[in-house]
């Protein structure tokens, strides 16, 4: 890995630029940047769900999944490092089937809510989709590991299945989608 900072600033990034762990330089409001950003803020609202959460096993997972999240980073700023493989893909497809399977079919669209933890797993989800769309921005001018882009389009339907699962262990009730509740005026 890269050089460790035991200084917080440095005075590098001053004029607009950021340290790549491969030692290039980039424009700060770069996609490569962008992508990174929003896999950070992901990182960082997994936290607020992991503090929201009771179920032990949920927050097992989703600290294996900062890890992760970490290491997608790291994968960004470092290509040539391989953290994200299929075998991290093939494992979130593995604990989503397993949350999955305890739940009930959906039969209609469920609308953000379901509790605090649900709640804040909510926005994590929609934090993850707008990573996804970075990455695929990114992916157009930056070449990566194909494993990334599945790893977090899977990391998104995992997070809708954990918003599930914290709804019914908080007691919540799932809230659907109602076509019919169009307001006429």
């Amino acid at each position: 890995m890269g050089n460790r900072l035991s200084k917080i600033y440095t005075r590098t990034g001053d004029k607009g630029t950021t340290g790549m762990g491969d030692g290039t330089r980039v424009e700060k409001d770069s996609a490569r940047v962008a992508a990174m950003g929003d896999m950070d803020e992901l990182n960082s609202v997994l936290g607020i769900v992991i503090c929201k959460c009771t179920e032990s096993a949920v927050k097992e997972m989703l600290i294996t999944i900062q890890h992760d999240l970490f290491n997608l980073g790291a994968q960004l700023t470092m290509p040539q490092c391989n953290l994200i493989t299929a075998a991290r893909v093939h494992w979130l497809e593995q604990s989503l089937d397993a949350m999955n399977e305890n739940l009930p079919p959906l039969k209609e669209f469920i609308l953000p809510g379901g509790g605090e933890a649900a709640a804040f797993c909510h926005l994590a989800r929609t934090v993850c989709r707008r990573a996804e769309r970075s990455m695929a921005s990114l992916k157009k001018e930056f070449e990566f590991s194909e494993h990334i882009a599945a790893y977090v389009n899977r990391l998104s339907d995992l997070l809708f299945v954990t918003c599930r699962v914290l709804s019914r262990e908080a007691g919540e009730p799932e809230v659907y989608w109602q076509s019919q509740r169009i307001r006429k005026e």
